[in-house]
């Protein structure tokens, strides 16, 4: 039996052991929330951490759709996304090549424009933004939840981007550009399939912000019909708010889509890996 050399335990703790400790720190709320929803009806919060309930129950799941449209709000904050995430994508990866195209001047001035308008609080146009949809005659729609993916969501989707098209090196533009491609063809066939990490980023981040978002539906929509989940869930807390259990299992429902979504695109990521592919292909 080989001895263990000392330089293998360093690089088993920093290869295994540090990621496991990291992995746990940002499951354990994840585990403690999914724990709460399974306690019993009534039951507080449990004061110690706990692998599991002493009576684990499913009761709290089936008592939301009792209490709330569960159903409606879900399937309208999957419309919400399922509009807004894809006009993410292509409103972000569009500007983010435009920017990438300007000369290198222009292109920092764009990128310092960028900065300053993303270090404005979101909460300085609300009132703005308010009236506008309101003359506008929109509010009680999705058009307002919609509006901020039609500008890219937020200008560091952009920043992403801009930052992962600089990659794409200029000789294959310029030879696109040389077979006739136009600006869009180059965009699509050429620079878009180098940076699939980043669509697949903006895409998750765009995800998360649209499922989650509450402050523009607080806002904007007033029909019960048109509620999205995270309105649901705040009613659900207003409606009972002692009931820990039950507050809980909304939470879960709440997160459980961001979590496989993330999971889903850690996967294509890890499949994606060129270095992976080296790696299997060398051991064949």
């Amino acid at each position: 039996m080989r001895p263990t050399r000392p330089a293998a335990i360093p690089r088993f703790v920093g290869r295994f052991v540090v990621p496991a400790l990291v992995a746990a720190l940002f499951a354990a709320p994840l585990w403690f929330m999914l724990v709460g929803s399974l306690r019993p009806a009534g039951r507080p919060p449990p004061r110690t951490l706990e692998l599991l309930p002493p009576e684990p129950t499913l009761a709290a799941y089936a008592r939301l759709p009792e209490l709330i449209p569960l159903f409606r709000y879900l399937a309208n904050s999957a419309l919400v996304v399922a509009v807004a995430v894809p006009v993410t994508v292509l409103v972000a990866s569009l500007t983010g090549f435009g920017v990438r195209l300007l000369p290198p001047p222009a292109r920092r001035r764009a990128v310092l424009a960028l900065l300053a308008v993303l270090l404005v609080p979101v909460t300085a146009v609300w009132a703005t933004r308010f009236e506008l949809f309101r003359l506008v005659g929109v509010v009680d729609t999705y058009v307002p939840l919609l509006a901020p993916a039609v500008l890219a969501g937020s200008p560091f989707l952009v920043l992403l981007y801009v930052w992962s098209f600089g990659g794409v090196p200029d000789s294959q533009i310029g030879a696109a550009r040389l077979e006739g491609a136009g600006w869009l063809t180059v965009w699509r066939r050429v620079a878009l399939p180098q940076v699939r990490p980043a669509t697949l980023a903006v895409a998750v981040l765009a995800f998360t912000f649209h499922w989650s978002n509450l402050i523009d539906p607080l806002l904007y929509l007033h029909s019960g019909d048109r509620y999205t989940y995270p309105l649901g869930l705040q009613f659900l807390r207003l409606l009972n708010p002692t009931d820990w259990p039950l507050l809980m299992a909304g939470c879960v429902v709440a997160t459980a889509p961001c979590v496989v979504v993330f999971l889903l695109a850690q996967r294509i990521l890890l499949d994606d890996d060129p270095l992976a592919a080296l790696r299997s292909g060398g051991r064949r």
